[in-house]
């Protein structure tokens, strides 16, 4: 009970330092465009922000308050936030490169790709974490990984693919409907443009990444980053020769999985044997 109280908490004071930057911006003479522009951040991070949709960073709240002249406002009231649990600080930086890339790669062997999702899935997935979730943390965080999958049907969608190992495909995970939905919905993703799903299958004595699950981004200016995630925290990489080594194991996953076709045609008959 504690733990939800705290997240709603959260997601008031986000909202309460989004309307402070509002009221500041506006009476500075600023639209979120301009703004936006000013530190090449973007209009929709401005409004997401301003809407509690999004955290404001500490580098940035120091730069607003400079600009827009509210001595130190936006700085305090972020440090007087209660802490936020539902969206990690070490994970923000991903999440943000991810909503800018042109191009993802991952390989999951753990849980389908969050970005393949269904919602029933995704709340199962949370469900299941220890220590538990309360309800309004897991509808939360539902609808955060959902609203993250918009960049799969941008217009200028990034290039995507995703290697899974065939036991997660096969794991019911949430029960026989929900895997069931989950299926049907890997083979609609999988008939998008640009969007590639390859599984890797159990039978293989060896494969390119036994260490473990990791997701590849290129960003516009064609950075290559490298993301890996373990159960108390993740990292992600920007160093050109780690980076380079998880794109080798990367393509070499590709090569070993099965082909786009044959992973539609093994997802057909999972589905066939319900």
């Amino acid at each position: 009970m504690g733990t939800s109280r705290r997240a709603r908490r959260n997601a008031s004071a986000m909202r309460m330092v989004g309307a402070l930057l509002a009221l500041h911006r506006e009476a500075a003479g600023y639209t979120q465009r301009s703004l936006g522009e000013r530190f090449v951040v973007g209009e929709q991070q401005i409004a997401s922000i301003e809407q509690g949709r999004r955290p404001l960073k500490p580098d940035l709240a120091e730069q607003l308050d400079e600009l827009l002249d509210t001595r130190g406002a936006l700085s305090v009231a972020l440090s007087r936030m209660p802490e936020v649990d539902l969206v990690p600080m070490w994970a923000e930086e991903f999440l943000d490169q991810e909503r800018a890339a042109i191009a993802i790669s991952s390989y999951e062997n753990q849980v389908v790709p969050g970005l393949l999702q269904t919602a029933s899935y995704a709340r199962s997935v949370f469900g299941s974490r220890v220590p538990v979730y309360g309800d309004d943390e897991v509808t939360q965080l539902v609808e955060a990984r959902l609203e993250r999958q918009a960049i799969l049907h941008h217009k200028e969608a990034p290039i995507t693919c995703f290697v899974i190992w065939e036991p997660v495909v096969r794991a019911p995970i949430g029960g026989r409907g929900v895997w069931t939905e989950q299926l049907r919905h890997l083979l609609r993703c999988s008939e998008l443009p640009g969007l590639m799903v390859q599984v890797l299958p159990l039978d293989r004595s060896t494969h390119a990444s036994l260490d473990g699950p990791f997701v590849l981004l290129e960003t516009p200016e064609h950075q290559r980053l490298a993301y890996t995630e373990t159960q108390r925290g993740s990292q992600l990489i920007a160093d050109p020769d780690e980076v380079a080594n998880l794109t080798q194991k990367c393509a070499m996953l590709r090569s070993q999985a099965l082909t786009p076709e044959d992973t539609r045609d093994l997802l057909d008959r999972l589905l066939g044997e319900q």
